[in-house]
């Protein structure tokens, strides 16, 4: 009887932290929307306000809507594929994140080789993820042995 009480518990503990995982996501999509939008509407300002000269600025704003965006699109992908997050759209976020960094705080020549170097590192990360097949028994040409 007491065994049946925690196979039930061990049951139904999983399923509620998923709910509540699935919840905490929702309501942080939404508040990334918001701020998207919010994003938009202040990269319009800058556009209409004159000051065309700052190009920094105007590259700082887009790749920060892309990465709200990313996550908002990594959130969805989330659920499309019943509860798992795809490496690929964390390796985005970083390569966007890193772009930003290069573009915005590059006064340190050595920082910006480190960015750099992180760049390269991610970007062959994706190409190995892209590379190797999801299915390990059905392998591709570059796998084959000869």
């Amino acid at each position: 009887m007491i065994k049946k009480k925690y196979t039930y518990a061990l049951h139904i503990f999983p399923k509620a932290l998923q709910m509540f995982l699935n919840i905490m996501l929702v309501i942080l999509a939404i508040i990334l929307s918001v701020v998207l939008i919010k994003e938009l509407f202040v990269f319009g300002d800058l556009l209409l306000s004159g000051d065309h000269t700052d190009y920094k600025t105007y590259l700082a704003n887009i790749l920060i809507f892309f990465l709200y965006f990313e996550f908002i699109a990594m959130i969805v992908k989330y659920f499309k594929e019943e509860y798992h997050f795809p490496l690929r759209y964390f390796i985005y976020i970083g390569i966007t994140a890193m772009v930003r960094l290069v573009i915005v705080d590059h006064d340190h020549p050595i920082h910006t080789l480190i960015y750099s170097f992180v760049i390269l590192i991610l970007i062959i990360g994706y190409f190995i993820i892209n590379m190797t097949p999801r299915d390990r028994p059905d392998s591709q040409w570059y796998f084959k042995r000869q």
